[in-house]
């Protein structure tokens, strides 16, 4: 036998980077996952947000009350009015890593950015850097490509206000494909808005602000008329809680640790979850089950701690157990029960009327729930029958409720038809990706109770591969990707799909968890080179690219497209299509007209949008 060279390792092997160096090779340890922009939690919006946490920690110190962003195709500019970074330290604040004027301040120690990385992140990872701070009648320009200084400007004197302006260009070799989403854009900014109040953001023109925080918060995400009493809105030091319940299924939960938006909770959502429940036993003097009192309640919490733990550089989990650094200070947990055990034992107390509304809700949610607990039962039993995950569900190792590093990677692919499944099973990644399959069209859920769709098989078994049937704790998959044939049938698919969460699991689509797969309509190819198009634009652009002659296959159905090729579209450069329900569309009215009695209107849409699955839900 002969003996296997081992690899080479001496003097040479050893490598130390440059911390700008280390960014780019390692770009997830500091902004997460990389992504197109089609999901809230990609790159290019961790940069964005980390430029802009430094104009509201200005706000915060009480200088600037204006912050203004503005993106043009891939270039972003935000500008504040803020003090402005000393001009002899402009070069330093954006590139050398734990530089900042954080550390040491007292005013500080309840920022969300202490570790003096993030605008170096965005530096680093951009294409283009500039950075021009007004600051006592001067000014200074620094000019980056890729984290490197290309240009040093001198300090020269000025006449526009104090404050600090930046502007950045994303690097396309970096974050591939990648488009700003002004939805997800628009969001983010309302909640600096609500945490902020006196804080203006003007958006590529359009002014937010916000008067009445938390309380705002829910009313502007909640469909008009369908919230059962006025937000409850409490505020104490450093604690801000608004809650009320709905008519819609499903918890609804929004929450911030020192204005950073923990999309996956932590400590201080758990403490709500678990506070309101004990407060409301008390109040009423009657034993309710936690979950008819969650049941459908939408709320929202704001904290401010020192030095908070989170369970990942792009911080969208709270693991602190208390409210200061050591250990010192008191639970979390204890903490915000203590407040609502006061602040909404009072306000129940003075409004006789929400707490009445209150009761009949919650009383409501009891009825449902033992109404339901029979055909749950039987249900389940239907779905072990079915044997879930043997013939229905394609399992992935790694799941999103576990907390796991790559949690946000994972996604669960719900198609039609064993061709297609069977496809995307083979090319997929077995730690991060799972596999759906429907067995033809799912039942028109439109005007249906759940108690109906409870006994639909097909949707049963949805809901437990997804694990949402007790609420979004314990979603199992961060991305739900509906993936159907681009043709009439694979649209109708997709509504109906699209339906059943709408009426009965809206956070799905409101927290951004459902997309629609975008796949090739053509393949372009010569002897040398291979082009996959998604519309007829692009078939023409890459006609032209390859020269006389190519080779066009046009794919009438997922199930025409071999694994090796599907492999190429469900990995890093997958495209994805953000289901979006936007403020100012009436989810009643919407659903009626994809999915009620109108089928003339309804048939005429579905051709002529085949193509266009972002105009589904506006």
């Amino acid at each position: 036998m002969s003996e296997i060279n081992p690899v080479k390792y001496d003097e040479d092997s050893i490598k130390s980077l440059d911390p700008l160096e280390h960014i780019r090779i390692r770009p997830g340890m500091y902004i997460g996952k990389l992504g197109d922009g089609s999901s809230p939690d990609d790159g290019i919006y961790i940069l964005l947000k980390e430029v802009i946490d430094n104009s509201i920690d200005e706000f915060l110190m009480g200088a600037g009350k204006t912050i203004e962003v503005s993106i043009t195709q891939h270039r972003v500019r935000v500008r504040d009015y803020g003090r402005g970074i000393p001009l002899g330290k402009v070069v330093d604040c954006v590139s050398k890593i734990n530089t900042g004027g954080k550390f040491d301040s007292e005013a500080f120690q309840k920022s969300i950015g202490l570790n003096g990385v993030g605008t170096k992140a965005a530096n680093a990872l951009s294409e283009q850097f500039t950075v021009q701070a007004y600051r006592d009648g001067k000014t200074k320009i620094a000019e980056f490509e890729h984290g490197k200084l290309v240009k040093d400007h001198p300090i020269v004197e000025n006449t526009m206000r104090n404050g600090t302006l930046i502007n950045f260009t994303p690097d396309a070799s970096i974050f591939k494909n990648y488009r700003f989403n002004s939805e997800y854009i628009e969001n983010m900014i309302k909640n600096y808005t609500y945490l902020n109040q006196g804080l203006t953001i003007i958006f590529n023109g359009q002014k937010y602000s916000s008067e009445n925080g938390l309380k705002d918060l829910i009313e502007d995400k909640s469909d008009e008329g369908s919230l059962r009493y006025p937000v409850i809105h409490l505020r104490g030091h450093e604690i801000e809680v608004a809650l009320t319940h709905s008519n819609q299924y499903g918890e609804q939960y929004y929450s911030f640790v020192n204005g950073q938006y923990t999309t996956q909770g932590g400590t201080h959502q758990a403490a709500l979850r678990e506070s309101v429940v004990k407060v409301c036993r008390e109040f009423y003097n009657k034993n309710f089950d936690p979950q008819d009192v969650r049941a459908s309640i939408v709320g929202a919490i704001a904290v401010r701690v020192q030095e908070p733990v989170f369970e990942s550089q792009t911080k969208t989990k709270l693991g602190s157990t208390h409210t200061e650094p050591g250990g010192e200070g008191k639970y979390i947990r204890t903490w915000v029960n203590d407040f609502l055990k006061t602040e909404l034992d009072n306000f129940l107390h003075k409004n006789p009327d929400i707490s009445e509304q209150l009761l009949r809700r919650i009383q409501q949610s009891e009825r449902e729930r033992k109404e339901m607990a029979g055909i749950k039962t039987l249900a389940n039993k239907r779905a072990k029958k079915a044997n879930l995950h043997n013939r229905k569900l394609r399992d992935c190792k790694i799941h999103f409720d576990k907390g796991d590093e790559r949690a946000a990677e994972t996604t669960i692919f719900i198609t039609e038809g064993d061709s297609a499944s069977g496809s995307i099973t083979k090319a997929r990644d077995p730690h991060t990706q799972a596999v759906f399959s429907l067995k033809g069209k799912p039942l028109n859920s439109f005007g249906l109770t759940k108690k109906i769709v409870y006994e639909n098989e097909e949707f049963n078994l949805v809901q437990h591969a997804l694990n949402i049937e007790e609420g979004m704790e314990g979603l199992r998959y961060n991305r739900i990707v509906i993936a159907t044939d681009a043709d009439v049938d694979g649209m109708h698919i997709r509504l109906l799909l699209l339906t059943f969460f709408l009426q009965f699991f809206p956070d799905l689509i409101r927290n951004g968890h459902v997309y629609i797969l975008q796949t090739p309509l053509f393949r372009v190819r010569n002897k040398k080179d291979t082009i996959y198009c998604y519309d007829e634009s692009e078939k023409l652009a890459a006609m032209e690219k390859l020269g006389r002659n190519p080779e066009i296959t046009r794919f009438k159905g997922l199930g025409e497209i071999s694994p090796d090729e599907f492999g190429q579209f469900i990995g890093e450069s997958m495209r994805l299509e953000p289901v979006i329900i936007k403020k100012d569309s009436p989810l009643a009215e919407m659903l009626n007209y994809f999915m009620g009695k109108n089928s003339q209107e309804r048939q005429e849409f579905i051709i002529h949008n085949l193509r266009v699955e972002k105009d589904l839900v506006v």
